[in-house]
């Protein structure tokens, strides 16, 4: 008798288990969701034609933002750059044409040697950047 209440309970546990948990179809379709939330916190298209003057302006503002400038690619268009303060923080931009008028821009955070999910510190950089290019499209330097 004990052993078919153990059965029992094995099977009611494995059954309720279960049935709480995704199939792989919808892990699959939250892990996706979830990925193209970063993305859009980690892109952003600008209307610029010149990529030379959007990386200059992604090196200033990596530096206006507390970062040093480890890595200058001009022919891929990536800039990387590490903020060591109570923490170390490695942000990686890459910058690509899109067509003739505009220029794709995305950055990579990592904190230590994790990669960044959370929107802010792209935001912040996002934020920055669209401010110097502004002033860079209007003049001021």
């Amino acid at each position: 008798m004990k052993t078919v209440t153990k059965l029992i309970a094995i099977s009611l546990f494995c059954v309720l288990g279960t049935a709480c948990q995704m199939d792989s179809r919808q892990q699959i379709l939250a892990m996706d969701s979830s990925q193209v939330a970063l993305r859009a916190a980690q892109s952003r298209i600008y209307d610029v034609a010149d990529q030379k003057v959007t990386i200059r302006t992604v090196i200033s503002t990596l530096q206006d933002l507390g970062f040093t400038v480890d890595r200058v690619d001009r022919d891929l268009g990536i800039v990387s750059g590490t903020k060591v303060e109570d923490y170390k923080l490695r942000m990686t931009v890459t910058t690509r044409a899109r067509g003739d008028t505009q220029i794709v821009v995305r950055a990579n955070a990592q904190f230590n040697i994790e990669a960044v999910s959370d929107a802010e510190p792209y935001q912040q950089f996002f934020n920055a950047l669209e401010q110097a290019i502004f002033l860079e499209a209007q003049g001021v330097n």
